[in-house]
């Protein structure tokens, strides 16, 4: 990959410090930090007249960066007010020398927001990515004061991570601060990524401080993002091209009421560029045809099996839950295709251990896709626990049954066998409607088809998922109402593009000129 973006949790962060601290010349990152986040605030928050800022430091080294910032923006002239929340005599030693050099520079310490005061901007810096909330959670006070900064509706520069807000987990057990701008320092945390992290962070800036951190500790996860995709895309097809190069994706799924599920995939499929597709649906008598879809081709399950010549299998969408759902489920386990799991193919997994059992011992690349609560049922657990450690549940998840998973939500996350993880950053709350999933599956399908390995037909599928629902959100102005239908023309709009520009015309067009 073209220099992805690591993701580091709060122990490698950490360890990263350590070797940091132990060079020739160490640098004082905590003075790189402060001065890093003076920076932002004056060229972001501060501009155009506006100069009055609120500093809280909180009593860790979060604070002692916070005093850093104030010293900075205080020599560049701005009015700055500082709430000290912690004991002087219980700083480490670097946070101590912060806050000596702060009131050596004429800066002054409050204990309480003053009440008669006014300002134009707040930065953030009562707790980093230290705290555990869920082990220790804020007292009563913090929580007071959380609330009362969000109340104020000023832009606020939270310093590494918005206090309240779990490093790891991007769970705010109690309250949060709402930050217009996290600056995060050394490397991307995954709580400002997934679960609640997008909901408190706002833009988030990665500030190095001159270092290289993927020289001092390998990462083993990245932000999943376009400088990743676009070494994950297909090649622009060849003039000499047909049907049967671009592969054969067949789906099972569509049990009575449930047809349009397997429909959807079908389509997503299709419209992604697989070569044929064929619909293996469990409803008796199937359908012959899709009238508003006629290329999609339509037959029992049982047909769909005997075929020789598919590309990949999906299993799920509209599957239901019948003795006939678990028969096709254990076919699809036992065949050599690449397999794309969905909907209820997990839940069935989940409620019989032969079906679990099948799914770990395959040799053949396998593809889950759940959302918070299928990953509580295919780990025995609940949907809280879930959701209050996502990256330690993909991580069981893809341990446990050998295979590539994403954990659907928000900020999905892309777990591979060999360890590595991803975390998506497209998508938006217009994917919370019936459907998408059925659509994501389909497009896993097609990439898959069109002859990509599991692990990269699975983090362009769900990067180009949400990207698809993101450009739809412009459109639509919002995302109420957003169909699954919509996203299936938008991907491919945005694939087209991204494969070929403005250039597919000119790439397929023969120009002969005589003289």
């Amino acid at each position: 990959m073209n220099n992805p973006i690591p993701v580091y949790s709060t122990t490698e962060i950490r360890e990263i410090e350590q070797l940091a601290a132990a060079l020739p010349d160490s640098p004082c990152l905590m003075e790189k930090a402060g001065l890093a986040a003076a920076h932002i605030a004056k060229d972001k928050l501060l501009s155009n007249g506006k100069n009055k800022v609120l500093v809280l430091a909180g009593p860790g080294n979060n604070g002692g960066d916070a005093f850093v910032a104030a010293r900075h923006l205080h020599a560049w002239g701005f009015q700055v007010t500082t709430v000290f929340t912690g004991i002087s005599s219980r700083l480490s030693q670097d946070a101590k020398h912060a806050l000596e050099n702060w009131l050596k520079a004429g800066g002054e310490l409050h204990s309480a927001i003053p009440s008669a005061e006014q300002w134009h901007a707040v930065i953030d810096g009562l707790f980093g990515i230290g705290l555990n909330y869920a082990k220790h959670p804020l007292d009563e006070k913090y929580q007071r004061l959380i609330e009362t900064i969000n109340s104020m509706n000023l832009p606020v520069l939270a310093l590494d991570i918005p206090s309240g807000l779990g490093a790891d987990s991007g769970v705010a057990p109690h309250t949060a601060i709402k930050a217009a701008i996290t600056a995060t320092f050394i490397g991307l945390k995954p709580g400002l990524l997934t679960h609640e992290g997008g909901e408190y962070c706002g833009e988030i800036v990665l500030c190095g401080l001159d270092l290289v951190a993927t020289a001092m500790k390998s990462p083993h996860s990245w932000l999943l993002d376009q400088v990743i995709i676009k070494e994950l895309l297909p090649p622009p097809r060849p003039t000499n091209s047909h049907k049967g190069v671009f592969g054969s994706v067949g789906i099972i799924g569509g049990s009575s009421g449930m047809v349009g599920a397997a429909l959807l995939a079908g389509s997503a499929a299709l419209k992604l560029g697989a070569g044929r597709v064929y619909l293996g649906l469990i409803v008796n008598p199937p359908p012959r045809i899709d009238p508003t879809q006629p290329e999609l081709m339509l037959r029992s399950a049982d047909e769909l099996f005997e075929f020789n010549h598919l590309s990949c299998l999906i299993i799920g969408p509209g599957l239901g839950k019948e003795i006939t759902a678990c028969l096709c489920l254990e076919k699809a386990l036992q065949t050599s295709l690449p397999l794309v799991l969905d909907a209820d193919a997990l839940n069935l997994i989940a409620c019989h251990s032969e079906l679990a059992s099948a799914l770990r011992i395959r040799k053949a690349p396998s593809i889950l896709t759940p959302h918070a609560a299928e990953a509580a049922r295919l780990l025995n657990t609940d949907i809280a626990a879930v959701q209050n450690n996502r990256l330690q549940a993909a991580k069981n998840l893809a341990k446990h049954f050998h295979c590539s998973f994403v954990l659907k939500g928000a900020g999905s996350i892309c777990m591979l066998p060999n360890g590595y993880c991803y975390f998506n950053t497209s998508g938006n709350p217009g994917l919370s409607s019936a459907g998408t999933g059925d659509v994501l599956s389909g497009m896993i399908g097609a990439l898959l088809a069109q002859g990509l390995s599991s692990e990269n037909a699975l983090l362009l599928a769900v990067y180009l998922h949400g990207a698809a629902a993101d450009t739809l959100l412009a459109t639509l102005h919002g995302p109420i109402g957003m169909t699954a239908s919509e996203i299936i023309y938008s991907a491919r709009h945005l694939l087209n593009r991204w494969i070929y520009g403005d250039n597919a015309q000119c790439r397929y067009t023969h120009k002969i000129i005589t003289r």
